[in-house]
């Protein structure tokens, strides 16, 4: 099984220092993140795009490209590309570059996102928010399949009559992710086009969200697609110390500073230790933990789920740069060689 990091780039206060982490300083620790995962084995980084104050990185695929430049081996995603609010020839274009850059380590993972700035910002009507992700969705997939493309156009993008769309990847067919936040009919878009799947559990009990994926794997066998040749992806949220004490201690504030903004945009109780220690338990949606503990839990999911990859996010909210980075060496080098080795010997059992 794969294992990796994904980043939303998230400019909060700084624990250590009392005042606000800039975007300019933000990016340049996220360049760091992301050449250390490279440096200690992980397989995959991927960033989040936003478009607000409280997050630096509103496009992805320049801040993977700058990645691509200082790494070797990881591959670099979005989590996720917002398509229904770009242009999904754009978006291709965009990551077909950053596949050239990288020697062919690009993907996307597409998907409407979570939050909704970027619908007024770029002249989108919610009220059709599934609609657009739709039509934009399989614009995208043709713009995969073909390099002259004749698209008939819908009442959210114009019409392309026989244009080529350059450069093209180095991957043929460069990765396409569709991101699910948990709902049905997105895990059945997903299995009908024959899609990877990248799920996010970040609340409730992990074990709950295994119909979806049976479910997913069952819609594309009768779609006419092979599921063993579909991964399925797991997004949570995590962090990991030396000690399993110590990672909580260090996360609960970051984890409820950010969760008790997000909650009161959107009507959430506030986030007490109690209930957070609780969802870092072994049936909880948190990998909170020492190396022994992310590792055991991770294991456990993967007897219920038999995913192929699994993104933590480390940076839910303002944690000391220099032990996020004491994270990320962790998890690639204690956590990633154990999970391997577990799933690898569960699979050929």
């Amino acid at each position: 099984m794969e294992l990796g990091i994904y980043s939303f780039a998230e400019t909060p206060l700084d624990p250590d220092t009392g005042r606000q982490v800039g975007a300019p300083e933000r990016v340049l620790h996220l360049l760091e993140e992301m050449e250390l995962a490279d440096q200690v084995g992980l397989d995959v980084f991927g960033v989040g795009e936003h478009h607000r104050p409280d997050y630096a990185v509103s496009s992805p695929a320049v801040v993977l490209a700058a990645a691509a430049a200082r790494t070797r081996r990881i591959r670099l995603t979005s989590a996720v590309s917002v398509l229904s609010s770009d242009d999904p020839v754009r978006v291709f274009q965009d990551f077909a570059l950053l596949d050239l850059i990288s020697e062919g380590r690009a993907e996307i993972m597409a998907g409407r996102g979570s939050f909704t700035e970027s619908f007024p910002l770029f002249g989108q009507d919610l009220a059709d928010y599934d609609e657009i992700f739709r039509d934009k969705l399989q614009l995208l997939l043709k713009l995969r399949e073909e390099e002259s493309v004749d698209w008939p156009g819908t009442r959210h993008r114009p019409a392309i009559h026989r244009r080529g769309v350059y450069p093209r990847p180095v991957q043929d067919p460069i990765p396409i992710w569709l991101a699910v936040g948990g709902t049905p009919n997105s895990v059945a878009r997903a299995a009908h086009l024959g899609l990877p799947m990248a799920l996010a559990i970040i609340g409730g009990i992990p074990v709950r969200f295994a119909p979806l994926v049976d479910g997913y794997r069952t819609l594309a066998a009768q779609a006419g697609h092979d599921p063993a040749s579909l991964p399925v992806g797991i997004n949570v949220h995590g962090f990991v110390a030396e000690d399993g004490d110590e990672a909580r201690e260090l996360a609960f504030p970051a984890f409820a500073s950010t969760m008790d903004r997000i909650g009161r945009e959107r009507g959430w109780p506030p986030t007490t230790r109690a209930r957070f220690e609780a969802e870092c338990g072994p049936d909880g949606p948190h990998f909170v933990g020492s190396p022994d503990e992310v590792t055991e839990k991770i294991l456990r999911l993967h007897r219920v789920f038999r995913h192929d990859r699994m993104l933590i996010q480390l940076t839910v909210g303002p944690l000391p740069h220099g032990k996020v980075l004491r994270a990320i060496e962790l998890l690639g080098q204690e956590v990633a060689p154990a999970v391997r080795e577990g799933t690898t010997e569960a699979r050929a059992g």
